[in-house]
């Protein structure tokens, strides 16, 4: 039984559906951007959220203090690109643990066994999914890029 005082509250409440549904349906879209990673070589953004999903445009070997690639070929961008991608992870506020899904792009396939190794210091067991493909050609003469997708929020793996 509702109180004397608050029937009067309720009665005088409505809300249309068709507002009900505008309400339900605007979807956040927040740019993502780590003054500590290198800024784009182009017109996109480190990582956009939408929802609980964060989408990490492809990351290269570039030292932001510099504005170049890091010297030493495919190992050295592969160690650089983690440390740029941790720092876009880290703006979002989760970690590798929260990848579901990455894209490796190579300049050369040859190139697969050294990026893996960089690659398991960074995730561990349950890996995220991923695919791997070589390239004709990357930005800025990289040797390998990496894409990310993650989410956003506390994790629970099962297997199935």
């Amino acid at each position: 039984m509702l109180s004397k005082h608050l029937e009067p509250l309720i009665l005088s409440f409505s809300i249309e559906a068709e507002d009900i549904a505008v309400i339900m349906s605007k979807i956040i879209r927040k740019i993502i951007n780590s003054p500590l990673a290198p800024k784009p070589v182009g017109p996109y953004n480190q990582a956009v959220l939408v929802d609980k999903t964060l989408y990490i445009s492809g990351v290269v070997g570039i030292d932001r203090s510099t504005g170049k690639l890091v010297p030493g070929g495919t190992t050295a961008e592969a160690k650089q690109i983690f440390k740029n991608l941790g720092y876009v992870l880290q703006e979002a506020g989760i970690n590798f643990g929260n990848v579901v899904k990455t894209t490796v792009l190579l300049n050369d396939m040859n190139d697969f066994t050294a990026v893996n190794d960089i690659y398991k210091e960074y995730f561990k067991e349950p890996y995220p999914a991923r695919a791997a493909y070589q390239v004709g050609k990357l930005p800025v003469g990289a040797q390998v890029e990496i894409e990310a997708i993650a989410v956003v929020g506390e994790i629970e793996t099962s297997k199935m």
